[in-house]
């Protein structure tokens, strides 16, 4: 990616697979952990969860416009704003998930992730 060469399926796999282990891991040890990622496709999102239950996706959503000018904004990124078109072109947008829109601000998006998971 820092060379401008969108990642394939099989590049995508070790990083998956190694996701996976870090999640199940640090669930048997009674830990609970937060995960960022861009699982773009169904089939990255299964393959991260597979065997894992109890476990909540938060979809980050926001316009093309709105990244691309974020991305824009700062420096020394390894991946260049000129990707996040090939990002939109392979993203299956899950479904019944707990979606948030990215134009929020940050403390709003964790008052929301709070609000609904762990209400007073």
């Amino acid at each position: 990616m820092a060379s401008g060469i969108p990642l394939s399926d099989s590049d995508r796999a070790p990083w998956l697979a190694a996701l996976h282990n870090l999640l199940s891991s640090t669930l048997k040890s009674n830990h609970h952990p937060v995960l960022a990622c861009s699982a773009l496709k169904e089939t990255y999102r299964a393959q991260l969860l597979d065997g894992i239950d109890k476990v909540e996706i938060i979809y980050l959503k926001g316009s093309y416009e709105l990244i691309w000018s974020r991305m824009s904004g700062r420096d020394g990124h390894y991946m260049r704003p000129e990707m996040l078109r090939s990002q939109f072109a392979v993203l299956e947008q899950p479904e019944n998930v707990f979606s948030l829109d990215v134009s929020m601000s940050p403390q709003d998006m964790v008052g929301k992730i709070v609000e609904t998971y762990f209400p007073a």
